[in-house]
């Protein structure tokens, strides 16, 4: 009875915490009144968790079947979804004398209402509940609550269920490396470096394979910044790996699977995937891109998570698997998954994008609720990323910066064998500092640059120099086509919150930016953070330099502007004033689509997320002369003597 005691006080003390994590919509958790909470253990009721074992067959994702019972039953009652299966006192790290241990060390994963899919439960006491679980490193149980979310009492928690293999390799997602021959490969596990050897099987689809060893990554409580990362929304993030594979035959297919060898020389596998190398840069064929930002995740069970906001993230995901053969790459540039300090969702979100990342280059930015948090160096010392400070996203996802040195700060171990038998491990240990993640990448007639808006961008800053260098380096024969990326508006957009300021623009946005895209004629600058869509005419200086709304011939003559921020999380409004600059709004969930068709010819398209049909378009098309051409700002003044 002691340990139950504990397990209540700690929800009590952990509903407490809930209440101080903010995001763009509420929190279902944070609406519990803790002082209110009472232990209720009582002998009639229970929940029944089944089947026991979980992914006999190497499923990743399974659904379990809850039974549950109470002698008082109500429709406020709930249940509670716990990884690991023990959240009692004795899971708590000790922090120091004055200070009172947390009884519970670790936040629901999510909650569901008692009566969601029984409507007698009220009459009867009795009900079931069918929830979605995922192979998260650990096993999982199950609490009932009654009397609400402003008085919550534990009535009775469940048995104990976990998969098979909780240590199975999962989720793989494929990012560009910093070569355009080459694709890095990274997925999660709970095998470290002196338990399994990590690597990654591959080659063209029907041809030889290879082993490629990988790195493998891992971080404590301590690399978090704050709470509730760093208190209960703490999880273990168990082991990211990284592999490199090199030396890509343009757009050939590779099939390759994930896996580890154990020390006593048994295989574990993952699933089998296959992918298209990118093209050569500058590369003449069909290229299709799609961009996005804030998406977040969401639950096909219908239960309520800590951000219950984020309803249209599942529609874009399930429209980006339907047309996945018309997809190359895809860029989702800031708010990843909106985990603001709770570990668990990190795993959530890349298991939802798995059947994508897996299959084409996943491709992310950073946004405010990755990376924000005083005193860390960010741009803005709000506290946006829950205590995470962009230790998840820059581990959890590949990217190939530059200045990835200068955001891990490592202390790196290396034991190499013999490559052929046994690959090479690594493990990674981190130190604070500053951290930046602004990179280029090329696909064939694409140039995307994209930078990080939290972190300084104006003129003068290291960043700044890094995208005049991206946009002034490429070859605009070979790659016509040139892209700016940021999860900030540095650019235009109407939404109600920049509005209100009358910037109508991330305050110092485009003030430095401009004058490079302008003079680099930029041709398309994309957004997220704002959570709808828009598009701009082509504008320089807030002035429309081409009144043309579907097609461009020749010399654009500015930069078009898109806000692509309704990947998932809570619609923004717009403002009622109308802009001259402004040509098409949408208020819903949608993604970009860019398609090359060759160095002339670009196609534009914005689809909504509901039913995957376009509902904006426009197209360019100009030759190589036509970039060439001098425009406002974009070549040097002539002289006499010129």
């Amino acid at each position: 009875m002691r340990g139950v005691s504990f397990i209540s006080l700690a929800v009590l003390l952990l509903l407490a915490t809930l209440q101080e994590v903010r995001s763009h919509g509420d929190q279902p958790l944070a609406k519990i009144d803790i002082r209110r909470s009472t232990l209720a253990l009582h002998a009639s009721a229970y929940v029944n968790a089944s089947p026991a074992i979980l992914g006999l067959k190497g499923q990743t994702t399974e659904w379990v079947t809850l039974e549950f019972s109470s002698p008082n039953p109500s429709v406020d009652d709930w249940i509670g979804v716990f990884s690991p299966s023990n959240f009692s006192a004795s899971t708590c790290p000790e922090e120091n004398p004055r200070v009172y241990t947390p009884l519970l060390c670790t936040a629901p994963i999510k909650y569901q209402y008692a009566n969601y899919s029984s409507p007698k439960y009220k009459d009867t006491g009795k009900g079931n509940l069918k929830l979605q679980l995922i192979n998260q490193r650990s096993d999982f149980s199950f609490a009932l609550f009654s009397g609400g979310l402003s008085n919550p009492k534990l009535v009775a928690v469940s048995n104990q269920i976990a998969f098979a293999n909780p240590n199975a390799p999962v989720y793989p997602r494929l990012a560009q490396g910093k070569e355009w021959n080459e694709m890095t490969v990274t997925w999660t596990s709970g095998y470290g470096i002196n338990d399994a050897e990590p690597f990654v099987e591959w080659g063209r689809k029907g041809g030889d394979h290879v082993h490629s060893p990988a790195g493998t990554l891992t971080f404590d409580r301590n690399s978090m910044c704050g709470a509730p990362a760093r208190t209960v929304g703490w999880r273990d993030p168990g082991f990211i790996h990284t592999s490199f594979l090199k030396e890509l035959w343009p757009n050939a297919v590779y099939t390759y699977k994930v896996g580890h060898l154990l020390v006593n020389g048994t295989y574990i596998w993952g699933e089998k995937h296959q992918f298209r190398a990118s093209p050569y840069p500058g590369q003449n064929s069909l290229q299709r891109v799609v961009i996005f930002g804030d998406m977040g995740k969401d639950e096909a069970d219908g239960s309520n998570e800590y951000n219950n906001f984020q309803r249209g993230s599942l529609n874009t995901t399930r429209e980006l698997i339907r047309d996945l053969k018309n997809i190359d790459i895809i860029l989702h540039i800031g708010d990843i998954c909106y985990a603001n300090g709770y570990l668990s969702q990190w795993d959530q979100f890349t298991a939802q994008v798995e059947p994508i990342a897996s299959t084409v280059p996943y491709m992310i930015a950073s946004g405010n609720h990755e990376r924000d948090w005083p005193g860390t160096g960010s741009f803005y010392g709000n506290m946006d990323s829950g205590g995470e400070c962009g230790v998840l996203a820059e581990t959890m996802f590949y990217v190939p910066a530059e200045n990835r040195a200068k955001f891990w700060v490592t202390s790196l171990l290396l034991e190499t064998k013999d490559l052929e038998q046994r690959p090479r491990t690594a493990t990674l240990k981190q130190k604070e500092e500053c951290k930046r993640q602004w990179y280029s990448t090329d696909y064939g007639m694409f140039r995307f640059c994209i930078a990080d808006t939290e972190h300084d961008w104006r003129e003068g800053t290291e960043q700044y120099k890094f995208i005049e260098h991206c946009l002034a380096s490429v070859d605009r024969q070979k790659q016509p086509w040139l892209i700016f990326l940021a999860h900030r508006v540095l650019g235009y957009s109407s939404g109600t919150s920049y509005a209100v300021e009358g910037s109508f623009e991330e305050p110092m946005g485009r003030e430095s930016l401009q004058s490079l895209w302008q003079k680099y004629k930029v041709d398309i600058a994309v957004y997220g953070h704002v959570h709808n869509y828009e598009r701009t005419c082509p504008i320089y200086q807030n002035i429309c330099t081409n009144k043309e709304k579907h097609y461009y011939k020749g010399t654009l003559n500015g930069t078009i502007h898109v806000v692509a921020g309704g990947g998932g999380a809570s619609l923004s409004p717009f403002t009622t004033v109308q802009t001259t600059w402004s040509f098409y709004r949408d208020f819903d969930y949608g993604f970009i689509k860019l398609t090359a068709f060759d160095h002339s010819n670009l196609l534009f398209e914005y689809k909504k997320s509901r039913d995957g049909k376009v509902y904006d378009s426009f197209r360019i098309s100009r030759d190589y002369k036509d970039i060439l051409a001098c425009t406002v700002d974009s070549c040097p003044s002539m002289t006499l003597a010129s």
